[in-house]
């Protein structure tokens, strides 16, 4: 009886043995199915690249995107852009669009970035005014001009000058020194302004000191300042002269002083009363 058992169970191991081992030798030799996508070339950014950059060659190359899922105004050849400057800045493995590019005519550069009605405009800078590096390009500022209209420090005056102007470029260029020529490196920001903000920048830069104030791209408000001169500043008031005195006089508006309307109230009705030999008026109330 054991040993019957013992052939059963024998005869279990073996053929599961080997149903096992057919099992995989079938499973190794069956054919591998692959499913393939339908793919498109598509010329993405190879670097990081800033607005106003001339795409070479070594700019771009070329990926192979889901067909049907590509997004609109792509290009499929790089040589079709190779030239043409960039008017929106594009981050690595970006596709190249359209509309990021300048038209072929304009170039590349600084001048096809500027809209039709709109000026470019330089500003001298440094890490205080730059507001420590964080004026990028793409950014909103508020101009704020120090200057005194009549060149007397207690008439100088800060005051916003420009709101919500956008950053084009900010970087470093070789400029000569005036004292020995030597070349030297400064810190420009170029901002985008209508000509009569580029006239304001202008003036604001010669006669004056610029500062820059950086602002959050979602605040579209343009605040009205009075302007902030040392003595507000510093809680204390000039002393007038008596020309100035007179002339805030002559200049402070004159009140008149309206008299009410006297009012006269009519006579109550009265009724004179008899009562033997006296005689009395009395009130009708």
């Amino acid at each position: 009886m054991r040993n019957r058992i013992f052939a059963v169970l024998a005869l279990a191991v073996t053929a599961g043995g080997g149903l096992a081992y057919a099992t995989y030798n079938y499973m190794q030799s069956a054919p591998v199915r692959t499913v393939t996508t339908p793919t498109q070339p598509v010329v993405v950014a190879a670097a990081d690249l800033q607005i106003a950059t001339e795409l070479g060659s070594d700019d771009l190359r070329v990926v192979q995107w889901p067909k049907g899922s590509t997004p609109e105004g792509t290009f499929s050849n790089p040589n079709e852009i190779v030239g043409r400057g960039l008017i929106s800045s594009v981050v690595l493995n970006e596709p190249i669009l359209v509309g990021k590019l300048a038209a072929k005519e304009a170039g590349a550069g600084l001048p096809p970035v500027i809209p039709p009605g709109m000026r470019a405009v330089s500003v001298r800078v440094n890490e205080v005014i730059g507001v420590a590096g964080y004026v990028l390009p793409g950014t909103h500022v508020d101009v704020l001009a120090t200057a005194s209209p009549t060149q007397q420090v207690q008439d100088m005056t800060t005051k916003v000058v420009l709101t919500n102007i956008q950053v084009l470029t900010a970087g470093t260029r070789l400029e000569a020194d005036q004292k020995d020529g030597k070349p030297i490196q400064v810190t420009v920001v170029t901002l985008l302004v209508s000509p009569e903000q580029a006239e304001r920048l202008a003036l604001a830069s010669t006669e004056g000191k610029v500062q820059l104030a950086l602002r959050n791209p979602l605040d579209q408000g343009t605040p009205d300042t009075p302007g902030v001169k040392p003595a507000a500043l510093l809680g204390t008031a000039a002393p007038l002269t008596p020309n100035a005195r007179a002339l805030a006089r002559s200049a402070r508006p004159r009140t008149r002083v309206i008299k009410p309307p006297v009012i006269v109230e009519a006579p109550a009705p009265t009724v004179e009363v008899i009562r033997g030999d006296k005689r009395t008026n009395e009130v009708i109330r």
